[in-house]
């Protein structure tokens, strides 16, 4: 499968990466085993996790999802085979986000310990922390690379002002920078990355992966009344695309998935693949049937036809 480059990074990673958030929730680690070995023979390489997966389930504490990796790779003996993705800076029970150095320095050592590896190679600032300055954060991560605990830092869910500021404060301090930003981007929400923070993350070459590709899994096509709500542990996230310009991108996913003899989620996540400023979009398998659509999805091209009618729908 034809690889991408993240960014400025030596990480050269298949245009889908797999969600991890799944792993120790709705997949117990031997369907998330069977799953990760259906997904490295299909073709691709990058796993997407953070030390708070899933920490929202009843009688979870987090690391979940991290401790069901690390046993796989372990057990598989592949850990050079794979792009390890995982985050730092959630709640973990301390009752509020947190970046601050002496926090990083812990969670990263947890994180270690859990994925069973000696180095993370892309780790993710996961929120914005107002109380702790992009110095600090970023000196932090300095040590860790120069340690060679991590191989390469990034962000999620900062707005296009926030990466501006924690780009010039690396510049000015001479401090590592993200060099990979994950946002909340899908067919329906688009608003939050097209435009200014598009735009920047070009001129400045940083890789991008976006999450909730299939917009909580609404883009699937299975979600299309109220009714349909119950048919998932994740359904009640869906219940706000259940409008008008919902119906709309559906009827377009329709049209197109039909012509190619696809799923309407493997149109959706090819779309997210052919968009500028679009390194690889996340997504989460539950069943065997699911994973060989996302490795589907990862080969479909669409035409500019095909773009031009899904965003139209989109408008």
């Amino acid at each position: 499968m034809q690889k991408r480059r993240l960014g400025r990074t030596d990480l050269s990673i298949a245009p889908l990466v797999l969600g991890g958030n799944v792993f120790g929730w709705t997949a117990d680690e031997k369907t998330s085993f069977d799953l990760l070995d259906r997904f490295v023979a299909g073709g691709l390489n990058a796993i997407d996790t953070a030390d708070a997966y899933s920490r929202w389930v009843p009688g979870n504490k987090g690391g979940e999802s991290e401790t069901i990796i690390g046993n796989w790779m372990k057990d598989r003996g592949n850990r050079d085979k794979v792009v390890v993705i995982t985050k730092v800076g959630s709640d973990m029970g301390q009752g509020h986000k947190d970046l601050s150095a002496a926090y990083i320095e812990k969670a990263v050592e947890a994180s270690l310990k859990r994925l069973r590896t000696d180095v993370i190679d892309l780790y993710l600032s996961h929120w914005p922390d107002p109380a702790t300055p992009y110095e600090e954060t970023l000196g932090a991560y300095e040590k860790l690379l120069a340690k060679g605990k991590v191989r390469h830092i990034g962000c999620s869910n900062l707005d296009a002002g926030q990466l501006r500021a924690a780009l010039d404060v690396a510049s000015l301090r001479s401090l590592p920078r993200y060099e990979v930003l994950q946002p909340e981007y899908n067919l329906y929400d688009r608003s939050s990355f097209d435009g200014p923070l598009r735009d920047l993350c070009v001129a400045e070459d940083i890789g991008v992966i976006t999450y909730f590709s299939l917009a909580k899994g609404f883009l699937s096509g299975k979600y299309r009344s109220e009714a349909d709500l119950g048919q998932s542990q994740r359904g009640e996230g869906v219940s706000s695309y259940l409008n008008a310009r919902g119906m709309r991108i559906l009827a377009a996913l329709d049209v197109v998935s039909a012509k190619h003899s696809a799923k309407q989620a493997e149109v959706a996540l090819a779309w997210a693949i052919a968009r500028p400023g679009v390194t690889a979009p996340i997504a989460s398998a539950t069943k065997p049937s699911q994973m060989d659509s996302l490795i589907k999805a990862a080969s479909l091209k669409l035409t500019a036809a095909d773009m031009a009618e899904l965003d139209k729908a989109s408008d």
